[in-house]
């Protein structure tokens, strides 16, 4: 956490809460408002909406307290939302700006979803104000969760006519037809995080009935060659295993009326030794063109279970 400071008292007034939201943001019990003390070393007194928060990071836990009622306006925080809040406070040198910072919330099916660190909002806007959007970080960041949430969004405003998920095989060499079952069950395990994503916002029964109204495609990278996407929402995932061929012959499939948003761990490269990542050089090539956006997520962007931070920060420093 921040350098601790001197003792003091901070007096935070929320009126505008609603008594739902305030039960949401304190947590069954007040478990969260128990864990915020604990992190921080502080006491958080008074009624809820009106608290006295007093200790040498009270200011610290009154903007913890703000984040968590900003996401209590629209869901019901847990405890790893809690955690990702003290986790942000900690990585930030300029703590206001998690507060002051207007964030997006996307109506994605059955979920609100919103980005919890800056850097996810900055991807959120991204995503909103460019055709295409190139997002690069760990496993756990939120990369793919959040593309998969604006594809909702845009499918179910109409402002596309169909999602277009793609993934390069790696593994089988993008040659599928030895294994068993139909394209679909080939890629099946490829493509499991964003059916997962897409099964969450949409629920598996209106998932199932969108695929089948080919309102949502799958493929592997290999059958994108050929093909013009117009009206989709088009989004290529562990980017980092494309060829630099594979790379300029998916981004050149853009079509009208189109948004292309590509994902991808430039730590994680699984092809041979022999061959170059394209979204490493896309990275490069693409940097500065208007209406593509770059994203960098962190390990500070880790929305998982807490010790995957760390899993990623050790891997860091060893490499």
């Amino acid at each position: 956490m921040p350098s601790p400071g001197v003792y003091h008292r901070y007096n935070l007034n929320l009126p505008e809460l609603s008594a739902d939201t305030l039960m949401r943001l304190s947590g069954p019990n007040q478990q969260h408002i128990h864990r915020i003390e604990d992190a921080l070393d502080i006491d958080i007194m008074g009624q809820p909406g009106a608290w006295h928060v007093e200790g040498r990071q009270a200011e610290f836990g009154a903007q913890a307290l703000r984040a968590l009622a900003s996401l209590a306006c629209t869901m019901s925080p847990n405890k790893a939302d809690v955690e990702q809040i003290l986790r942000t406070l900690r990585y930030k040198k300029d703590n206001k700006e998690i507060i002051s910072q207007k964030n997006i919330i996307l109506k994605a099916g059955r979920r609100n979803v919103q980005g919890k660190t800056p850097n996810q909002c900055t991807y959120l806007r991204q995503m909103q104000e460019n055709t295409l959007t190139l997002a690069v970080g760990p496993a756990g960041c939120g990369k793919t969760y959040l593309a998969v949430a604006a594809a909702v969004v845009a499918l179910t405003t109409e402002q596309v006519e169909r999602i277009i998920l793609t993934r390069p095989a790696v593994e089988a060499g993008e040659k599928l037809g030895f294994l068993p079952g139909d394209l679909q069950q080939k890629v099946d395990p490829y493509l499991r995080p964003l059916f997962d994503a897409l099964s969450d916002m949409l629920g598996l029964e209106k998932m199932n009935a969108l695929m089948e109204q080919n309102r949502i495609e799958i493929a592997p990278l290999a059958y994108m060659r050929g093909r013009t996407l117009n009206d989709a929402f088009v989004i290529l995932d562990e980017s980092q295993n494309t060829t630099q061929s594979q790379m300029k012959m998916f981004l050149t499939r853009l079509g009208f009326s189109s948004k292309m948003v590509v994902t991808g761990d430039i730590t994680q490269v699984d092809l041979p030794h022999a061959s170059q990542s394209g979204l490493l050089q896309a990275l490069h090539v693409l940097k500065g063109i208007k209406d593509i956006g770059i994203s960098h997520l962190s390990s500070q962007d880790v929305v998982r279970h807490q010790l995957v931070e760390s899993i990623v920060n050790a891997y860091e420093s060893h490499e």
